[in-house]
């Protein structure tokens, strides 16, 4: 997804939700930023070694309960180009509108999910 950097918005990303399998791998050490305390990591490719994004390792509390999508995975939009998901018939794009509804449901056990499940 097109993404914004929220601390500087002139930089453009592409985020995801989904972790990127064989393509990139962790990089460095952990960092913060200056404007909050998330926890992140730099990814770099595996086939050139450039760094082509970050991970958000730990969002802060804060972040969590701001207007987020759940997508910690952010890529350098200079660095990568984005592809459109599909959604589950694999043949239209997968939209926001277009997203089922979630229904109440009491037949599933809640208790197992975390505090920061319920919060993204």
């Amino acid at each position: 997804m097109k993404a914004v950097l929220l601390a500087d918005t002139d930089i453009d990303l592409y985020s995801t939700d989904i972790p990127p399998s064989g393509t990139v791998d962790f990089i460095g050490s952990c960092y913060f930023t200056e404007i909050c305390k998330c926890k992140l990591k730099n990814i770099a490719c595996l086939k050139c070694g450039n760094i082509v994004g970050y991970h958000v390792i730990s969002p802060c509390k804060p972040c969590l309960l701001s207007c987020n999508n759940g997508h910690f995975w952010m890529f350098h939009s200079q660095a990568v180009f984005g592809i459109n998901r599909l959604d589950s018939s694999g043949v239209n794009v997968l939209l926001w509108g277009n997203l089922p509804d979630l229904e109440e449901s009491t037949d599933e056990d809640m208790s197992c999910i975390s505090e920061e499940e319920y919060i993204r």
